[in-house]
């Protein structure tokens, strides 16, 4: 098991790799760098390896599918992953890994947002949406992080073996950040600076297509993870929606004795009964989500003690 494992995601970035490498091998001595390269056509692989890393690859396309393979494949205490574009720069690695080395965080965010990402950053829709999916999903989870789509991020062994990774593409930071803000896992933040990226080397991601990717997988989280809200509002509203049509028919029917309005009357209690189907729902989810929290803790502290097994063989190995 290493101490610390470097995880770079990388797909077309030759421009960069090679500097990203030296600069964390330079950082991070004692650390082990792998370079997962998911299709690219040009010399990443090749210039990544020639750096010193040691190069894997993924062969389905999106982030969240590399991601997947990483955290299947390597087994370290500390898990520090970084983009290969260089916009990140390495100087505060060490202060990321002793999050989790040091202060058993189970997830510690590079948040650019409060440094000089605004600046520095020269696209305005992913300043907006950035700031918009940090403010919405801190409402809707009532968490404190920093930065929801940060690509610069440190992991404890637990956390990266208990994550259940279903994201293909760059939907995958939300994802793991809803995941540690549900089940109470320990995430810091640690300001990080931040650089655009070099003249030539061009950003995989699409403002539009992947920035509604991730709201969709917002709300889907929402509605696993917070089942009772999600459900008890929609039923709130199917109620208040039936009611509102309904309220002019039974007053027109104490007046007159009469009720002229039949289909709307039956599409009211219609809808009036899919409202209350749909809070009940959300409570027997509700239940089944709790079990799966209490689950999720016998999974946690299961794959810490593997860990410590592993970290004791080795020492005896050692011996």
């Amino acid at each position: 098991m290493d101490r610390i494992a470097v995880l770079i995601p990388c797909y077309n970035e030759e421009k960069t790799i090679e500097k990203v490498v030296r600069d964390a091998r330079r950082v991070l001595p004692e650390a082990t760098v792998y370079v997962y390269n998911n299709n690219s056509k040009d010399r990443t692989a090749e210039l990544a390896e020639a750096a010193g890393a040691i190069v894997r690859n993924e062969y389905k396309q999106g982030k969240g599918n590399v991601i997947r393979r990483m955290f299947r494949e390597v087994d370290a205490e500390c898990y520090l992953m970084i983009d290969g574009d260089d916009t990140y720069p390495l100087d505060c690695a060490r202060e990321i890994v002793n999050h989790v080395l040091e202060h058993n965080a189970d997830m510690v965010v590079g948040d650019r947002l409060s440094s000089t990402y605004f600046t520095e950053n020269k696209r305005p829709f992913h300043n907006f949406g950035n700031s918009l999916m940090r403010g919405c999903i801190n409402s809707l989870f009532k968490s404190d992080i920093k930065d929801i789509m940060t690509g610069y991020r440190a992991f404890s062994y637990e956390f990266v073996k208990t994550y259940p990774v279903f994201s293909k593409g760059f939907e995958i930071e939300t994802e793991m950040t809803i995941h540690a803000v549900n089940y109470n896992l320990q995430v810091d933040n640690v300001i990080v600076e931040y650089r655009d990226r070099p003249e030539g080397s061009v950003s995989k991601l699409n403002t539009y297509s992947d920035g509604m990717k991730v709201i969709r997988k917002m709300i889907s989280l929402y509605k696993n993870y917070k089942p009772m809200n999600f459900f008890g509002l929609l039923g709130a509203i199917l109620f208040v929606v039936a009611l509102g049509f309904m309220i002019p028919v039974v007053i027109e029917f104490c007046e007159t004795g009469l009720v002229p309005r039949f289909p709307t009357l039956f599409a009211c209690g219609f809808v009036m009964l899919s409202g209350i189907i749909s809070f009940f729902s959300g409570m027997v989810l509700s239940v089944l989500n709790d079990k799966d929290k209490k689950d999720f803790e016998y999974r946690y502290v299961s794959t810490n003690e593997r860990k410590k097994s592993i970290l004791r063989a080795e020492e005896n190995i050692e011996r």
